[in-house]
């Protein structure tokens, strides 16, 4: 199928006008309707914005290939659109979009829309080919253009084949969402691989499925291999092969230097690891940062569920227990059955019977397995199945100690890193042993390890610093009471959870008792920030987001206004380099406004729910809307937008 053959004239449109990305997909779903191939226009349109959710079609180089493939499509078509003036498209590269083709598909197995898009990434590679059809006065040349290349580039002299040259190149590329740069990738090593007099063959992982794979014998006889994918790809098979793995962005902007590292050898020899082989292959063959970035991933994205669903049960403890029960007139029942005003306020969030199976027996146990299921899954994406056992147990003793949050980031890459190492010392053994290795040794002294890491290394230095910032805030105490509230609403957003947050809370509690209420509302709103400004950031900056954090960013109003600042944990750990600091500015704001303020709080807990016992209320809302708003507005300024 030709892609000219799918371009009906009816369907393109030349010195296109338009102000936004929301108009121009409007508009491009008007063309695609035009020729008569969409059975439900609203139906089709709602799957391009869809599409359009889960990442930017905007592939760079002022180019945009939004696609949709669906029922209400009759027929399969393409839409073209040259846009002279360029309009803002969320793109990759930042740059105004001034070329867009729109591709419809029916729902059926063959997939043409996946064809077609191979085709057009690879001819949308070429700048003069783009810049023919930005030029193209009418829709007749327009078509002429495309077919002309088209055809040129099918009778285009072919790379020599793997067994005719002397330099023998292999590539795998593949993307987990944006489809294009998969053939993006393949189509820039082929071009520059030719011109460079290499043989290569690409092997192209996209959305619908591997294809020219690359066979054993092809493996054995190549000097070397690229990986340029940001998906798992199957490895075992170049074990003892020269590999250089780098992401498939790589593949498109630096085709010339990886083939150049590929031919003279610059490459390190990938080892199989049998089970473990996936998480191997990351390792010593692509940059640090990147591979804490995936590992940091897995954990992340095992926690969350844990983080959502026991948050949520939390904060409608809190509700209920804020709808039945009047601080500011405690029941005399309750005072009896806990012994004080101030412990009855402590225990705020279970002093209902609903209030106490939501928080303590369900939701309280599901936050629990939080920090052991980050350390946990973090481990197993450095070291596999052999790895989990050990950062769950390093991510208990930080959640029961004093490391918190950090030491279960801690304990989750030293109990990978234990595992890798245990491996290479027992692999010396005799084969015999081979099979007490997996089930035996490495649990013994893995756990032992990593155990005594924490408890003799992690957790004392997290207590030392713990120890050492409560002296400072108590010295602090008769200061400047803004700064001090500044000061202590920063705290709580540092480490979410952490030795600096506990530090700050615990001060904050013992004010309590001092009578110092001032103290704990800069510190509650302080905790309050970070959940509230990534939900409001998640909705005003999507393209900032993964499609995951999309989808769990709005749950953080309910958590923040809880007072659950955990609830951010998931995505600081995802980018901690530009969360924390954006959170950090609005929390410290916020807290330095309820000190201004003269806000006071007498409940140690509870965030939205016990604002009827908050000294000067709506000010302190205020205060509260303010520092949201501005992380939320850092966050949209410096987080990186997200590469489909």
């Amino acid at each position: 199928m030709q892609i000219t053959d799918l371009l009906d004239r009816k369907s393109i449109y030349l010195g296109a006008k338009v102000s936004s990305k929301e108009e121009t997909l409007d508009r491009a779903v008007a063309l695609m309707a035009e020729s008569g191939k969409i059975a439900d226009v609203e139906t089709y349109k709602k799957g391009v914005y869809a599409r359009e959710e889960e990442g930017t079609t905007g592939i760079g180089e002022g180019i945009a290939i939004p696609h949709c493939k669906s029922a209400a499509v009759k027929q399969a078509g393409l839409a073209a659109m040259v846009i002279p003036d360029g309009v803002d498209f969320d793109s990759l590269d930042g740059e105004p979009v001034h070329l867009l083709f729109l591709i419809a598909a029916p729902d059926t197995a063959d997939n043409v829309h996946l064809d077609v898009l191979s085709k057009l990434s690879v001819l949308l590679m070429d700048e003069d080919f783009t810049n023919a059809l930005k030029s193209a006065k009418t829709v007749d040349e327009f078509l002429s253009i495309i077919d002309k290349a088209e055809n040129g580039d099918a009778k285009q002299e072919e790379i020599p084949t793997i067994s005719e040259a002397t330099k023998k190149i292999l590539a795998v590329t593949g993307c987990p969402t944006g489809i294009a740069h998969t053939y993006m990738a393949a189509e820039a090593l082929e071009k520059k691989a030719k011109e460079l007099g290499y043989a290569i063959k690409v092997e192209t992982r996209g959305s619908g499925g591997a294809k020219n794979v690359l066979t054993a014998e092809e493996i054995k006889e190549a000097d070397a291999i690229i990986v340029a994918a940001d998906t798992q790809v199957p490895m075992d098979r170049f074990h003892g092969k020269k590999v250089i793995i780098c992401k498939v962005a790589d593949g498109i902007n630096k085709a010339e230097q990886l083939l150049t590292r590929a031919a003279e050898g610059k490459a390190a020899v990938y080892e199989a690891g049998g089970d473990a082989a996936e998480s191997k292959e990351t390792e010593g063959k692509e940059s640090v940062g990147h591979q804490i970035y995936k590992h940091l991933m897995n954990g992340v994205s095992h926690m969350l569920p844990f983080v959502v669903g026991g948050g949520i049960l939390i904060a409608l403890a809190f509700l209920i227990d804020g709808l039945l029960v009047d601080l500011n007139h405690v029941p005399q029942y309750l005072i009896d059955k806990y012994g004080s005003v101030a412990d009855v306020k402590s225990n705020f969030g279970t002093l209902t019977p609903v209030a106490y199976f939501l928080k303590a027996q369900v939701g309280g146990v599901a936050f629990s397995f939080m920090l052991p299921i980050l350390a946990g899954f973090i481990a197993m994406s450095i070291a596999d199945r052999p790895g989990l056992a050990l950062g769950f147990l390093g991510g208990a003793i930080a959640a029961n100690g004093k490391s918190g949050f950090l030491g279960a980031l801690a304990a989750g890459f030293i109990a990978g890193y234990v595992v890798l190492l245990l491996k290479k010392i027992f692999s010396k053994l005799p084969s015999a042993l081979e099979g007490m290795v997996p089930i035996l040794l490495i649990p013994v002294f893995g756990l032992l390890i990593t155990g005594a890491g924490m408890v003799y290394v992690i957790e004392p230095v997290v207590g030392f610093i713990n120890t050492a910032l409560n002296n400072g805030l108590k010295n602090m105490s008769g200061a400047n009471i803004i700064l001090l509230g500044a000061l202590l609403g920063a705290m709580m957003a540092v480490d979410m959870g952490g030795p600096v947050n506990k530090a700050a809370y615990v001060f904050g509690t013992a004010q309590i008792a001092a009578g110092n209420y001032d103290i704990m509302a800069a510190v509650m709103i302080g905790g309050m920030v970070p959940p509230i400004a990534i939900a409001i950031a998640s909705l005003l900056f999507k393209n900032k987001f993964t499609e995951q954090e999309r989808k769990a960013g709005p749950t953080n109003f309910v958590m923040g206004l809880s007072f659950i600042t955990e609830g951010a944990i998931p995505f600081a750990a995802a980018d901690p380099l530009h969360v924390i600091p954006a959170c950090v500015v609005g929390a410290g704001v916020a807290g330095g406004l309820s000190a201004a303020f003269n806000c006071t709080l007498m409940a140690p807990h509870g965030g939205i729910f016990v604002f009827p016992v908050v000294g000067h209320a709506a000010m302190y809302l205020l205060a509260l809307v303010v520092g949201s708003i501005i992380s939320a507005l850092l966050l949209g300024v410096l987080k990186k937008k997200v590469v489909a």
